[in-house]
């Protein structure tokens, strides 16, 4: 099983991005963890992060057949893209979307995903620990609906 982590807008920056709201970890110490973690459960993984919303919207086609599944961080584009929203769509690609942050705690124009009604599942709020979980309950998704398509 391969899995894609997409991360969007600013998400390069972290560590050094205000620490008390996303954390002191960088984006390679999560993609560092995941890489482990994915290895351990026996999964791949492929990486991108991009500032650009066409840019994670190519990547999004790009992986069409590619991956079984991706963990995405659209950061502000996820309260805003209709277009990530229909890529994925578009693509059918199951995916988990994850916060570092509660955005039900934050500003009001931060509380609403336009992704999260076509997402399997979300994680916010668990700071980079999120990763994991994401990555986790994809996984285990993806596993139990092929047993039970396959037993079909």
């Amino acid at each position: 099983m391969k899995i894609g982590i997409l991360n969007g807008p600013n998400l390069n920056l972290l560590g050094t991005r205000e620490p008390a709201i996303y954390g002191t970890a960088t984006l390679a110490d999560i993609e560092g963890a995941l890489a482990r973690i994915a290895e351990s459960i026996g999964v791949s993984l492929v990486t991108a992060q991009s500032n650009s919303e066409g840019a994670l919207i190519d990547v999004i086609h790009g992986w069409r057949g590619v991956v079984d599944g991706i963990v995405v961080n659209a950061g502000a584009y996820t309260h805003t893209s209709l277009a990530l929203r229909d890529a994925f769509s578009a693509t059918a690609i199951p995916f988990v979307e994850i916060h570092l942050s509660n955005i039900y705690a934050r500003e009001p124009e931060r509380r609403h995903s336009v992704l999260a009604s076509a997402a399997v599942g979300m994680v916010c709020g668990l700071g980079a620990d999120g990763y994991e979980y994401a990555l986790r309950g994809l996984v285990r998704t993806l596993t139990s609906t092929r047993g039970s398509s396959s037993s079909a």
